[in-house]
């Protein structure tokens, strides 16, 4: 079976998953944080959709360097939900087709993420997508999830019901 394979149907899931979260974070609760070092409702959601931008990165480059001339690269922060959702549906239907036509062998290159151009880590491009990627995605959505319930927001069924979705 090929890496693609595999990739794909967690890959669904959990696009959908966050799509699902990502659907309840309402525009007047964008500056809402629940602590001063917290990003804000709207920036955590903003940073979870363009974290699906990383899978075509990865796949497309030997490397990214998260802080070029030493300084950390911002995003531009989205002015809705709908923008994010916009942002977020591109960007995963970009990822899919790229994920479904990469081969093993371009899944086992080494892929670096650099600070200031030294590295921080090298991995196999497939070891990147899903510690760096999937992971990252499911434990920011997991904090979104908590933002949302923290605001009264009801939370949406991800593995299983929830208290707001018995089924």
């Amino acid at each position: 079976m090929a890496f693609s394979d595999m990739l794909l149907p967690e890959f669904d899931l959990e696009m959908a998953n966050t799509r699902k979260v990502l659907e309840r974070v309402p525009d007047d609760k964008f500056d809402w944080r629940p602590h001063a070092k917290s990003f804000t409702m709207g920036e955590l959601a903003g940073h979870l959709a363009n974290m699906t931008s990383w899978i075509t990165l990865s796949l497309t480059a030997d490397s990214f360097d998260v802080m070029p001339d030493g300084v950390p690269r911002r995003q531009q922060p989205y002015a809705s939900a709908a923008a994010i959702l916009e942002a977020f549906d591109s960007s995963v239907a970009q990822a899919r087709a790229l994920l479904a036509s990469t081969t093993d062998e371009q899944y086992l290159q080494p892929w670096s993420l650099l600070g200031n151009g030294k590295p921080f880590f090298t991995l196999p491009r497939l070891s990147m997508l899903r510690t760096m990627v999937f992971n990252h995605i499911i434990h920011h959505r997991g904090q979104l999830t908590i933002y949302l319930r923290m605001n009264d927001m009801p939370l949406p069924q991800l593995y299983g019901p929830t208290a707001d979705e018995p089924m």
